[in-house]
């Protein structure tokens, strides 16, 4: 048996596997959007009529795996301790992971090995042009400050799946995929291999998230210092819990609620976050010379008709002929949302992290679970 465990900055999800044919089938699991539980409880609950002794290798989602982790590894002293230093770059994501390697260990056993697969990881081979930052050179390398992107299990996912409907290209074709959530990312992506990511040093840059800032020019902060006496520590809650959708709109992170709303912030909330979503698959589009296929996943990509409509606003020009009644049925199941003519076809694809984790655990360890 393997165990997978999915942590975000609220929320974590735990699959059991077992592996049948050369492949992995789910057999179990959870998901728990609040952890006011330590996890050790919601662990020993989640195992509780499972045989514990049958379970083999644990794989663990880490967001944030820096410049020395480009691939999957087992987690040891010095990987927590990696984790552990790069926890400020990731502050709502990897010290959750950390805390539940440890539960983990603490609950399992040490002898039971445990596997960190990075979100960065899929981006390790990003252009030299796509992950440089505009700062002095030597600075720039002393600091390890570059464009390392996130959500990678997600894209890499989303594409995946894309292939697998498309066997015809055989693993060839240019995508732009569109991670929707609590944290929002766009990736361009040619045969497997990202271009470009809208994600960057942090999980920060990029598109407008429930909480989360996205692309924001860095005077605006050194004028909130020198001017409005705001601390560090103020601007990263500031820039990671206060602002997106919830600090736009005064009225909430979730989308739901802002559709429902007639609040013009809320409504504004709604049309930025949409309208820079358009604009990065207009800058995709031109990285790519065009796509293939744009693929939607994540909470609000796979359930909101609206947004995906909103998004792709104005895009016939570049071979998006939406379907309006396939758009609007597909909620959280998989559909391809453009007419069957369109140059370029939309598709909403639920998002299997845990299937990637799993997968990506087994080839480490090369055996059976």
């Amino acid at each position: 048996m393997l165990l997978t465990v999915n942590t975000g900055s609220s929320s974590v999800r735990l699959d059991l596997f077992e592996t049948r044919d050369a492949g992995v089938a789910q057999v179990v699991a959870s998901y728990h959007e609040s952890l006011d539980s330590p996890p050790e409880a919601i662990l020993r609950e989640f195992l509780r009529g499972q045989d514990a002794r049958t379970l083999q290798v644990i794989a663990h989602r880490v967001v944030h795996g820096g410049a020395r982790f480009t691939a999957p590894c087992l987690i040891d002293d010095s990987v927590e301790q990696e984790i552990e230093r790069l926890a400020p770059l990731a502050p709502l994501h990897n010290p959750q992971a950390l805390a539940w390697i440890r539960a983990c260990q603490s609950l399992c056993g040490a002898q039971i090995p445990q596997v960190a697969v990075f979100d960065t990881a899929f981006y390790a081979a990003l252009p030299e042009v796509a992950y440089t930052y505009a700062l002095p050179h030597a600075l720039a390398a002393q600091h390890a400050i570059r464009r390392y992107g996130f959500h990678g299990l997600a894209h890499q996912a989303l594409w995946q799946r894309w292939c697998t409907l498309e066997p015809r290209r055989a693993g060839r074709g240019r995508t732009i995929s569109l991670q929707l959530g609590a944290g929002c990312s766009i990736s361009a992506i040619v045969d497997g291999v990202p271009q470009d990511t809208s994600m960057g040093f942090s999980p920060l840059e990029g598109l407008v998230m429930a909480t989360r800032c996205g692309d924001l020019d860095p005077g605006v902060l050194l004028y909130l210092q020198r001017e409005g006496g705001m601390t560090v520590e103020a601007l990263d809650h500031m820039l990671s819990q206060e602002s997106g959708l919830l600090g736009l709109s005064g009225v909430s992170a979730d989308m739901r609620a802002l559709l429902a709303s007639s609040e013009p912030h809320a409504r504004l909330a709604v049309d930025l976050y949409c309208y820079r979503a358009r604009k990065y698959i207009g800058a995709y589009l031109a990285v790519l010379g065009g796509a293939d296929a744009i693929v939607f996943g994540g909470g609000v990509g796979e359930h909101a008709p609206e947004i995906r409509t909103r998004i792709l606003q104005g895009l016939e020009w570049a071979g998006i002929a939406l379907d309006a009644r396939r758009n609007q049925t597909a909620l959280g199941v998989e559909a391809r949302i453009t007419h069957a003519d369109s140059p370029v076809a939309v598709w909403v694809l639920p998002v299997d992290e845990a299937a990637i984790l799993a997968k990506e655990a087994l080839a480490l360890i090369g055996g059976e679970v």
